[in-house]
């Protein structure tokens, strides 16, 4: 019984072998290499023309052009003006991917049994009111942090928070926007 588990295996491997083979039809491309171009460029185009393989950039016929568009954190206003606005906290978790950023709690030197600790929630990429969640929580500890109480504090830090992030990041998109201008960008009259 096991010779037989074996033998069906070997003939279900070769069948699924043959059925590759098959598929190529004899023909294996790039198999000589006297036909084919030893400029990387020519590969490429040769290869979109025959609709093989695929491409990062914005058009296929174009292939010099650099492709694919890329979101950094550097890249974002709202996350970068969001680090600066709590760069005087530590932070504990930051995740660009998952669009957080939770700092640890602070506290003031003058007030060390009272700290507080914002998380960050970015809703969008987009600089708007309603691209950020906010939450400021407040810990006040009688004896050096044992009996703490951990409440959420008003709603007017939040909106100061949100207000400077906003502005920051306002500022940021501003300054993007002005350094990439290129007022008389036009291909196709030849003016640049």
């Amino acid at each position: 019984m096991n010779n037989k588990l074996i033998t069906l295996k070997k003939m279900c491997f070769l069948g699924i072998i043959c059925l590759f083979l098959n598929a190529c039809n004899g023909k294996f491309p790039g198999a000589d290499a006297r036909k084919v171009s030893a400029d990387p460029k020519e590969r490429v185009k040769k290869n979109l023309e025959e609709g093989r393989g695929f491409t990062l950039n914005k058009t296929l016929g174009d292939i010099t052009s650099k492709g694919g568009t890329f979101d950094f954190a550097s890249s974002n206003e709202l996350w970068r003006a969001s680090l600066d606005v709590i760069d005087f906290m530590p932070l504990s978790s930051v995740n660009y991917s998952g669009g957080i950023i939770i700092t640890d709690w602070y506290s003031d030197i003058n007030e060390p049994s009272e700290s507080i600790k914002i998380s960050i929630r970015f809703l969008t990429n987009e600089i708007r009111s309603d691209a950020l969640d906010i939450k400021v929580f407040n810990r006040k500890c009688i004896d050096n942090l044992i009996n703490c109480k951990i409440t959420s504090t008003d709603k007017m830090l939040v909106t100061e928070i949100k207000k400077q992030i906003l502005k920051k990041a306002a500022l940021y998109e501003k300054e993007k926007k002005d350094k990439n201008f290129k007022p008389y960008k036009n291909k196709g009259l030849g003016i640049e």
